[in-house]
């Protein structure tokens, strides 16, 4: 169902580069493509042929992913911990399509890989199938546990399917406390910009000088009824990494938010949720930046038209819809930014391949979580490393410069490649000026 949204105000402005400055990327190399055919610059969601692919996870669940309502697609490479449970409503797409998306990117992981690992059951509705194929792309649902319903191609049993990525769960959840608290949950990272709610937008200005923009949000954006409102950035220069901290035990996202300001800055953009257990994020527009949730006992309800960034959460999610809406989708974008240096690193993940999972135990649908959850009351302390850790992942083999901005839509319900898109405004854009200058520190640093 097409959904009209009126543009806001424009912001205009021109800031210098941001400095270099000391940081990190996020844990176990989640965040940037990785392969040596990753697109050297990253399109506005689109329909095209598929050209490029990428092997980095795109959404990672600690706990259960669960489909619901018309909720339609899911690309990029997708990881659950526990189990993954499609029952969608009648009179809606029977498919849901995981790895290649008819809108999105279309930067999908490379044929014959892993599109979807679950760690618990795959239960499919009766009458609705599971798809990880489209044309000549196709990619492997893999299964720890049962199968129950329809999943095209045929799907691989495989009792260690999740056992290269259990080290996540608690590396994610202990990086979006570090990066949201400095030391304890007492005293919060400094921000470096000022947050404003006027009620029809969320305004977010920096100091346009830091090379990491932090900012801090004690309510939900919305308007004060709960509806959707713009949200904008300003003087946030260009190359900058940007950190929202978005504080409080239950937050609330509505948004017609379509395409950023800025070029680049969606592949720098991180929303950090460090003590949400309820997160609801809705809306008409396309969500642009990468999602972090850190509570292992978090439940993240995801009805927004399309999210368009990396998706970590140490919790469980829900993609679902609203009303009548249908076609959500969470699209295929890389994160590149650099995030605070939280000291020690953690014990790093294994490389992505699909061939040698090492074996531990498997989740069960009472206990989907496969490593330890820490209290809600207490953050859980950066794990160290431990000598049988397996190797850390591949530096990235490609980086991309920032892309020209782009306006934002909704996609409708596909399910299948193809569709029309409805274009959604942003109450926002910015003229930037300035070099890569922190972006090709980050890039050196890495492949050091």
């Amino acid at each position: 169902m097409a959904v009209t949204v009126a543009a806001a105000a424009a912001v205009v402005g021109a800031f210098a580069p941001a400095p270099a400055a000391a940081a990190a990327p996020l844990p176990g190399g989640l965040g940037p493509c990785l392969g040596d055919d990753c697109p050297p610059t990253w399109p506005e969601p689109n329909s095209d042929e598929v050209i490029y692919h990428d092997r980095n996870i795109n959404i990672f669940v600690g706990g259960d992913y669960l489909v619901r309502e018309a909720a339609a697609e899911a690309e990029g490479k997708i990881v659950t911990l526990g189990k993954f449970d499609m029952t969608k409503r009648d009179g809606v797409s029977e498919i849901y399509n995981v790895g290649v998306a008819g809108g999105g990117s279309r930067v999908p992981p490379p044929n014959g890989s892993d599109y979807l690992t679950v760690g618990g059951d795959i239960t499919i509705q009766s009458g609705k199938r599971l798809l990880a194929e489209e044309g000549p792309n196709s990619g492997v649902v893999r299964y720890a546990q049962n199968l129950s319903g329809t999943v095209i191609p045929d799907p691989v049993h495989d009792a260690d399917a999740t056992d290269p990525y259990t080290a996540l769960r608690d590396q994610l959840t202990a990086a979006s406390h570090c990066y949201a608290y400095d030391d304890d949950e007492d005293h919060r990272r400094p921000a470096t910009g000022t947050t404003q709610n006027n009620g029809y937008e969320t305004v977010f200005t920096g100091d346009g000088t830091s090379a990491l923009q932090v900012f801090a949000v004690d309510a939900d954006l919305t308007t004060a009824a709960g509806s959707q409102q713009g949200i904008v950035f300003e003087a946030v220069p260009d190359g900058a990494t940007v950190l929202v901290n978005v504080y409080g035990s239950t937050r609330n996202i509505s948004t017609y938010m379509g395409s950023l300001p800025q070029s680049g800055l969606r592949e720098r953009l991180m929303w950090n949720f460090p003590d949400a257990t309820a997160i609801g994020l809705k809306g008409t527009g396309q969500f642009q930046g990468s999602v972090l949730i850190g509570r292992q006992s978090s439940v993240a309800t995801l009805a927004m038209s399309g999210t368009n960034g990396r998706f970590y959460s140490a919790g469980s999610l829900t993609h679902t819809s609203e009303g009548e809406s249908g076609g959500q989708e969470l699209h295929a974008y890389p994160f590149d930014g650099d995030l605070p240096d939280c000291g020690e690193e953690p014990s790093p993940s294994p490389s992505p391949t699909d061939e040698s999972p090492s074996p531990t135990p498997s989740p069960t649908d009472e206990s989907p979580s496969p490593s330890p959850s820490p209290s809600d009351e207490s953050p859980a302390p950066s794990p160290s490393p431990s000598e049988s850790s397996p190797a850390p992942w591949p530096t990235p083999t490609h980086s991309r410069p920032p892309g020209p901005p782009h306006p934002g839509g909704q996609l409708p319900d596909t399910g299948s490649r193809g569709g029309e898109w409805v274009i959604g405004g942003i109450a926002g854009a910015l003229l930037i000026a300035g070099t890569a200058a922190t972006l090709m520190a980050r890039r050196t640093r890495r492949r050091g």
